[in-house]
């Protein structure tokens, strides 16, 4: 029987759940070098304005700053150098199709360690109005007063 390994989230992009409705959402592998996976697992990276790009027939993530490692020497990489994302083709194909739609855009929504391999669950969102953010907050601060008024009332 296959043995279920946890799946560790190394960074999330808050960020990009305010700033975007998430219309779909896609894990891939990325391609990293040995001291970047090492500052990773130390949870030294920041998404917050990182985006992806299909270019050539791949996806690129730009922006996505991975702190070099401390123990590392000569081999540490340029911490915003583009990494390269691991899809099939047909995904990529996909991908570049709903990218080139208006108001479309790739963002990377987290990082994770999944039976021993990086991994990057690249959304595809739709930018948000500000009219739009608003009505999200007005709707989560309605859903916690609910809450709350349950929990008084139950007592």
């Amino acid at each position: 029987m296959a043995r279920e390994r946890d799946v560790k989230i190394i960074a999330q992009n808050r960020r990009a759940r305010h700033d975007y409705f998430i219309e779909d959402s896609l894990e891939c592998g990325i391609e990293l070098r040995g001291t970047e996976v090492k500052s990773l697992r130390q949870g030294k990276v920041n998404l917050k304005e990182s985006y992806a790009i299909v270019k050539d027939g791949e996806v690129l993530v730009q922006s996505m700053h991975i702190s070099p490692y401390e123990q590392g020497s000569y081999f540490n990489t340029d911490p915003l150098r583009p990494k390269k994302l691991l899809l099939h083709k047909s995904e990529i194909r996909r991908l570049h199709g709903m990218a080139q739609k208006q108001g479309y855009t790739l963002i990377p929504l987290d990082i994770y360690l999944k039976n021993g391999r990086m991994k990057l669950n690249l959304g595809i969102c739709l930018g948000k109005h500000l009219h739009d953010k608003r009505a999200a907050m007005a709707d989560k601060d309605a859903k916690i007063k609910i809450a709350q008024a349950m929990r008084e009332h139950s007592r």
